[in-house]
């Protein structure tokens, strides 16, 4: 009985994590670029006290074995990256990703973060940042006398300067792929890490290569379904209760044997 009192505790546990992962989930529906997580769980190590197969005489072997389990535990918390609906604003400096890659940001420790978040906007400088002052890579300068800002769907990042009628190439946005975008590590602030999981990243032009394109004036949304994530949210109360009752169940068992011996 205290096997199944630490079975279920396992069960209490995990259970827990999910329900952190949804929250988190639900709590960041309104934040743009945001992809939706899900925990990943694996059985424990099973106590083998019959091997399938073993003979139980010279002619005859057993058709199945006898083994008890350990519980659950948490493995994996993963990211899902599925596109995002788009959002449109009509801000020349807003860019939201149409396919696979990430748009790269300079981190204050000298580190490249990649985003899916294009909320841009320039700083007093005139660079274009993030909404945490963080720098576009590569770096983009918009003159203080640019009337009107292009972004074109290859990254080309245009500006109408004031007294002439031709558009001045200011440079390039370029994206980021990763060979398994799930390998990257979330540090806040809509940004990423490049891991060892996650392999070297890919950088290229938009629209090369398998990279998705940018789309000027519009932002994309976070992923995250709301309906099917309180639908998550359900069963895993419901789980979180079972395990709690199984608690309960041997608690009695245990109970009744004391008072009887």
């Amino acid at each position: 009985m205290d096997r199944a009192l630490w079975i279920s505790k396992t069960g209490l546990e995990t259970q827990q994590t999910r329900m952190a992962v949804i929250s988190n989930n639900l709590a960041n529906v309104s934040t743009t670029g945001f992809k939706r997580g899900r925990g990943i769980f694996q059985d424990l190590i099973y106590q083998n006290i019959r091997q399938p197969g073993g003979q139980t005489s010279e002619d005859t072997n057993l058709p199945s074995g006898l083994m008890l389990g350990s519980g659950v535990r948490t493995v994996a918390t993963e990211k899902i990256f599925s596109q995002g609906n788009f959002v449109l604003t009509e801000n020349a400096f807003d860019v939201a990703v149409s396919g696979r890659g990430f748009m790269q940001i300079l981190m204050p420790g000298g580190e490249i973060g990649y985003s899916r978040d294009g909320s841009f906007r320039t700083n007093d400088q005139g660079q274009l940042v993030t909404a945490s002052g963080y720098i576009v890579q590569p770096g983009i300068t918009v003159p203080a006398n640019a009337q009107s800002i292009s972004i074109s769907n290859d990254g080309t990042v245009s500006a109408v300067i004031a007294g002439s009628i031709a558009q001045n190439q200011l440079g390039n946005i370029q994206l980021a792929d990763f060979i398994n975008p799930s390998g990257l590590q979330p540090v806040g602030d809509n940004l990423f890490i490049e891991t060892v999981a996650s392999g070297a990243p890919q950088v290229g032009i938009p629209g090369l290569g398998g990279l998705g394109t940018l789309v000027q004036g519009s932002l994309e949304s976070s992923n995250v379904n709301v309906v099917e994530e309180l639908v998550n949210m359900i069963e895993a109360q419901r789980a979180y209760e079972m395990n709690s009752k199984a608690v309960s169940a041997v608690d009695g068992m245990l109970r009744n044997l004391n008072q009887t011996l």
